[in-house]
């Protein structure tokens, strides 16, 4: 059903995120039609359901990152963006600090907030389940991988259970 748009009164200007008939309308991204062209590092799935390259935002992204089991991320940090995480299933460290020396552990449930800049390794600790992340960034997707460490350079990591 289309929806009546004759009583539909805005605030503001927000006519850039006119569609092409010239209204301002939600836009839907259905499952399975994400976009997978976004910044990646190697071994995490990251998919965008809400972002510059499929809808009108224009300072937000927002979508699902997947890692295998036991999968941990080459060092990166995500730029100028501020970054938002949620732990949908699984369970996740971040190693940060010089050297990674310092980690946070989070579980299903649990949000995260990684300031800009800010490098970081993303992991999956479990050895045998995937873990997924919904994530949030601002203004986009940005990813910037910084050089590899080695697996025993991150604390507690190749003796977890």
């Amino acid at each position: 059903m289309e929806p009546d748009l004759s009583k539909y009164q805005l605030e503001g200007d927000n006519s850039m995120y006119a569609d092409a008939n010239g209204l301002v309308v939600p836009v839907v991204t259905r499952a399975g039609l994400e976009v997978g062209d976004t910044g990646q590092s190697e071994g995490a799935s990251r998919v965008s359901g809400v972002s510059i390259q499929h809808t009108p935002a224009r300072r937000l992204w927002f979508g699902k990152v997947s890692n295998e089991a036991g999968y941990r991320s080459a060092p990166h940090h995500h730029g100028e963006a501020e970054t938002g995480g949620y732990v949908l299933s699984g369970r996740a460290r971040i190693y940060f600090g010089e050297r990674f020396e310092d980690y946070l552990d989070m579980a299903e449930g649990d949000w995260v907030f990684v300031p800009p800049f800010m490098p970081h390794v993303e992991c999956n600790l479990d050895r045998n389940n995937p873990l997924t992340w919904m994530t949030t960034r601002t203004p986009e997707n940005i990813v910037v991988n910084l050089p590899q460490v080695s697996d025993h350079e991150l604390r507690h990591w190749a003796d977890r259970p």
